[in-house]
């Protein structure tokens, strides 16, 4: 059996931050700890028992961001012995997040696109903010789906 890591002060602080920055991106601050915990943890899979103890919180709280992590394409189910769920990184999770979201930006844009059929020409001022709240985000969108080409280039030529 393998002998599991146990989270240091460092590791801790660096699990606690990153629970930080998913609360402000809008996830919990579980997720973030369970996530970050999953990235340095040796080994490199672990079950929703050993999550548990070592994030101090409950299997259950475990379980529901670990589906929800899976959902989002940032952590995998593994096979493991016995009936414990095994979970890891995902490589290409936040790829995977940003398509998410660039599919979300792709669907305000249609519905700013409603707003403008739907103003009259007789609103100059009205049509301007709508106008350029629908380019800001159409073009976040193409510079998104680029982004991501090259980030998938850059992924090809770096193996």
């Amino acid at each position: 059996m393998t002998e599991l890591a146990v989270m240091g002060p460092k590791e801790s602080e660096f699990v606690d931050r990153m629970g930080l920055y998913y609360e402000r991106l809008g996830g919990t601050r579980t997720m973030g700890r369970m996530y970050a915990w999953l990235m340095i943890c040796d080994p490199p899979h672990q079950s929703l028992t050993e999550l548990a103890g070592e994030l101090g919180v409950s299997k259950t709280a475990i379980s529901t961001v670990a589906r929800q992590l899976e959902s989002g394409g940032m952590i995998e189910r593994v096979p493991a012995p016995g009936r414990q769920h095994h979970y890891r990184i995902v490589s290409g999770g936040w790829a995977q997040v940003l398509q998410v979201r660039l599919v979300e930006v792709r669907n305000l844009v249609e519905t700013l696109d409603l707003g403008l059929a739907v103003l009259d020409d007789s609103l100059p001022e009205q049509r301007a903010r709508l106008e350029e709240t629908r380019d800001f985000f159409a073009f976040s969108n193409l510079d998104g789906m680029e982004l991501l080409k090259r980030w998938e280039e850059h992924r090809k030529n770096q193996d």
